[in-house]
């Protein structure tokens, strides 16, 4: 199945021009539930860490620090300690960066893309915050590693696996614009070039062979790692090879525009624009997404991970915006929609049964992983649209 739209302009749909503002009490009030539901977690996870979605709303215990996404948790206490200066979200953040340091020192699970995920926002978030040295430390050896992902022909950083088996060699992931930033943070930080550069050369390669020209985007597409020429889009998580994964749509969204910030190519600040404006397209009545934007309507799966994922892309979009682009307003709308259906429909209760802040996400439709459950991206990315909404807030 495939489909196409007109990427140009932003349908009628997607405007919300008229649309009244979300308050500072209304923002603060859903911030103050977020820190009630880390509370709740804290004892649980203060030496250890949840798995990456609830099986029956409820956070199991983490068998070590071996996913991809432990850095979402420490994430939520350095945000939480960023908008309270609570010592408490601080001494426990601080903990864990002990173990993001034993695994990047003794290569646990470290064949991955995903070291920017695991630590931007509990290394480098700490380093920002409170000038940790060690965390800072961590953080660029962790910025190595991911260099060793680098295949030179294909100028991409493959995605996960043993780069030398043929049945992973090659595989970029949309996902992995998230994890461009350590490399880019690691070049500003050491003055070397080379971190820039590699991270710089899978972007344009993302762009030119993840994106489809309708804007929609490919979960994966693999390329020859021998003669760096492109083989195939595949999907890893969407509904087919030529649908268009919602959370891969967010990871596009929102990661085209972090990498602008950083190399200031304005082709990557347009391609943001067209691919925000695919997602906005497809939404249903609620503004918050199916599973795959294959589905508008109907009784699939919602994916609420993907959806605060969207509006932290949206909301880093306008702040590069000229202020007399007409999109701004529009953007700015959608995001807040978004936002306030996140919350008045899809947020869990203030009471312990519950671990998780949003419902409704889904983590791997196809392997049946985390559907209709809480994942640990999706509290740390509604939390962080919240609190990009609540005050000028510097990026991580």
């Amino acid at each position: 199945m495939s489909f196409t739209v007109r990427t140009e302009e932003i349908i009628e749909k997607a405007k919300y021009s008229n649309q009244p503002a979300i308050d500072g009490v209304w923002i603060q009030t859903a911030i103050d539930r977020i820190l009630q539901k880390i509370d709740q977690n804290l004892t649980r996870f203060a030496c250890q860490f949840p798995a990456p979605a609830t099986e029956n709303l409820h956070y199991a215990v983490q068998e070590g620090n071996v996913e991809w996404t432990e850095g979402f948790w420490t994430g939520m206490l350095w945000l939480a300690y960023d908008v309270t200066k609570d010592e408490k979200y601080r001494q426990i953040a601080e903990v864990q960066l002990q173990s993001f340091k034993e695994r990047a020192e003794k290569r646990i699970k470290t064949n991955t893309h995903d070291l920017g995920f695991l630590y931007t926002l509990s290394c480098v978030f700490a380093y920002k915050a409170t000038g940790n040295k060690e965390a800072k430390a961590t953080a660029l050896l962790a910025a190595d590693l991911l260099l060793e992902r680098y295949q030179p022909e294909a100028k991409i950083l493959q995605a996960w696996g043993d780069l030398n088996d043929p049945e992973k060699q090659g595989r970029m992931i949309i996902d992995c614009n998230l994890n461009l930033p350590l490399l880019y943070w690691a070049s500003e930080e050491t003055g070397n070039k080379e971190y820039f550069d590699i991270a710089n050369q899978h972007i344009h390669q993302a762009a030119r062979y993840l994106v489809r020209e309708d804007a929609s985007t490919f979960h994966t597409f693999y390329m020859d790692v021998k003669t760096g020429q492109p083989i195939t889009g595949k999907t890893h998580q969407g509904y087919s090879d030529d649908s268009c994964w919602s959370r891969g749509q967010a990871w596009a969204m929102y990661g085209f525009v972090l990498n602008y910030v950083y190399t200031k190519d304005k082709t990557l600040l347009e391609l943001s624009k067209k691919v925000t404006n695919y997602f906005l397209n497809r939404l249903p009545d609620d503004q918050v997404c199916y599973w795959d934007l294959i589905f508008t309507d109907g009784d699939q799966y919602r994916d609420t991970s993907g959806a605060a994922v969207a509006v932290c892309g949206i909301l880093e979009l306008i702040k590069h915006l000229p202020v007399l682009d007409e999109d701004v307003t529009y953007y700015k709308n959608a995001a807040l929609l978004i936002v306030k259906s996140l919350e008045g429909n899809y947020a869990t209760q203030a009471d312990e049964t519950q671990h998780g802040i949003l419902l409704h996400a889904v983590y791997n439709m196809g392997r049946g992983m985390g559907i209709d459950e809480s994942c640990l991206w999706g509290d740390y990315y509604y939390f962080e649209a919240l609190v990009r909404l609540s005050k000028i807030w510097s990026l991580y």
